[in-house]
């Protein structure tokens, strides 16, 4: 069993957890505020170079990149394992959701919520839930599933794609910092349960 699988199981628990105690105030903290502010207002120029990682935490787009490669790896227990992950994204979005009832009124998008946002791109929501960020579920979740098939040097690849999509989607002003740390913490969890699933099988 890889012990990086184990590591994304704690880990993602962990972040989870602390992302949803910091998550339950009537109305979004100073301090995630000025995360917020501090990312959504970098230059310009980083858009696109943002945009293309961002495009994998689409559930279309990020469940076929794993597909293709558990195709390109020969693995089909690795291709199980990205769709189990996939399915679980949507299962921990509507769980962790039902848990914070009671606060989706305030963790509403930053074009709602943050005032001053910047909203870049044609396909960024100004109203709506966005806790927690189904974008960073999906790619924690299927990085999680894909580390068992890792050399320990690559490691650092998938890492470096999680945070730029976790960047990306606050600095286009899609959603408040705990909204991403939650779903890294959720994605992590579900991915790496998926990863210790298949090592019993």
């Amino acid at each position: 069993m890889h012990p990086a699988t184990v590591s994304a199981v704690a880990v993602g628990a962990l972040i989870l957890g602390l992302s949803l105690l910091g998550a339950r105030h009537p109305t979004i903290h100073p301090a995630e505020q000025r995360v917020f502010r501090a990312v959504n207002g970098l230059p310009d120029w980083l858009y696109w170079p943002l945009w293309l990682p961002m495009q994998l935490g689409n559930l279309v787009v990020g469940t076929a990149a794993g597909l293709v490669l558990a195709l390109a790896w020969g693995d089909a227990r690795l291709a199980v394992g990205v769709v189990a992950a996939a399915a679980l994204k949507l299962l921990a979005e509507r769980l962790i959701r039902r848990w914070m009832a009671a606060y989706l009124s305030v963790r509403q998008r930053p074009g709602t919520s943050e005032p001053g946002a910047r909203l870049r791109g044609d396909d960024v929501p100004s109203t709506g839930m966005s806790f927690p960020s189904g974008h960073i579920v999906l790619v924690a979740a299927i990085t999680a599933v894909i580390v068992d098939d890792l050399a320990l040097a690559w490691l650092g690849l998938p890492a470096l794609l999680v945070l730029a999509v976790m960047v990306g989607r606050v600095y286009v002003g899609a959603h408040n910092p705990l909204d991403v740390t939650a779903g890294l913490g959720a994605g992590l969890l579900a991915g790496g349960l998926v990863g210790l699933a298949l090592n019993l099988v």
